[in-house]
């Protein structure tokens, strides 16, 4: 069975804060969003209309959730999802949670990126 992914509704906007940046008032009261701290960042995905405007933000993402859940031995689903993207000159921005992966590409190249992940055997769910 081909892997399937489901089309996110919403636009995302990606932030970045320094790392010593407090959680406080980051995190959204509902709705999707992704965290990760790093030595070097602190970094938000939110629903775009949910983006501060004290930090660093690229608006504009598109979200694809990869349907689950994906078992840990499962191997090569995110470089099998990136290599069709990177072929057709499209960048992704991966999320991985404990269930599953998410990707997320530039708004203006989500037709390409469905058009080039559809030919690559993927099943892509729009609602």
């Amino acid at each position: 069975m081909p892997v399937q992914l489901r089309l996110m509704p919403e636009t995302f906007a990606v932030c970045r804060y320094a790392p010593d940046t407090p959680l406080g008032d980051l995190i959204p009261p509902e709705g999707f969003f992704a965290l990760t701290r790093t030595d070097d960042e602190l970094s938000l995905v939110v629903p775009e209309p949910a983006s501060p405007s004290n930090c660093t933000v690229e608006p504009g993402w598109r979200g694809m959730k990869v349907l689950g859940p994906l078992d840990f031995s499962m191997i090569g689903i995110l470089s099998s999802l990136a290599l069709p993207l990177a072929v057709a000159e499209i960048s992704v921005f991966a999320i991985s949670t404990y269930d599953t992966d998410y990707l997320l590409v530039k708004a203006e190249k989500l037709d390409g990126a469905l058009k080039a992940l559809r030919e690559a055997g993927f099943v892509i769910h729009e609602k």
